[in-house]
């Protein structure tokens, strides 16, 4: 049987900032199709730089980047890696900028090249899926924290990705959007790499983990 071709592939990888101590120190990751991890470590061991990195918001000092099989290095590289991977920030203030939540999820098939017809019917499938049916013309800055999370993940979901990075996705959520995301995720069929300190939800979501520790990672078992 012949193995996949690794989704993600990090060699060597060093970042810092403003030249300390580095963050990610030699870092290798290998990422391959269908895996679904949960990546977990104490606050500032360097998840959501790694993160960061991979999706080429942060250069790194050293190393080697391959995703989806090439090296990536210049900013043309990540534009397409940007369209591929569907990247939850940690806060959804972070994701959000339009006026309303159809603009928002609507913002991601419009930059892809769908019609104003097509990024409609995208935005009504993905907003049902995550129980946000009706929420189209609702302001964002308005609506409550859970609401705000959701509707970040509907604007990763909606660009239709071939993979997800989220980063502490059920922070703050009540029970009921925190069950709906698990029923969204385990649904979804895509691979993924989730940070959260959420252990409970991180056991219903991934099926094997990953340990931050001191720039480096590290397998933690099933």
């Amino acid at each position: 049987m012949v193995e996949s071709a690794p989704l993600i592939r990090l060699q060597g990888v060093s970042f810092a900032y403003n030249h300390h101590r580095p963050v990610l120190d030699r870092l290798d990751l290998t990422f391959f199709p269908g895996e679904r991890a949960g990546l977990i470590g104490p606050n500032g061991s360097g998840k959501t730089t790694l993160f960061h990195v991979i999706m080429g918001l942060l250069k790194p000092s050293a190393g080697r980047l391959e995703i989806f099989g090439r090296e990536r290095q210049a900013e043309a590289d990540f534009r397409e890696v940007r369209t591929r991977i569907g990247f939850l920030f940690q806060e959804a203030d972070d994701q959000l900028f339009c006026p309303t939540v159809a603009e928002d999820v609507a913002f991601g098939p419009l930059n892809l090249g769908k019609s104003h017809a097509e990024a409609r019917a995208i935005v009504r499938e993905t907003l049902e899926r995550l129980g946000l049916a009706g929420f189209e013309d609702r302001i964002t800055y308005k609506l409550s924290g859970g609401e705000k999370k959701l509707v970040a993940l509907a604007t990763v979901l909606a660009m239709k990705p071939e993979m997800l990075l989220l980063d502490e996705p059920t922070s703050g959520l009540d029970h009921r959007t925190r069950e709906t995301i698990i029923e969204v995720l385990t649904e979804s069929g895509l691979p993924y790499l989730i940070i959260s300190h959420d252990r409970d939800f991180l056991s219903r979501t991934a099926t094997s983990f990953l340990q931050m520790e001191n720039g480096r990672l590290t397998k933690a078992g099933p």
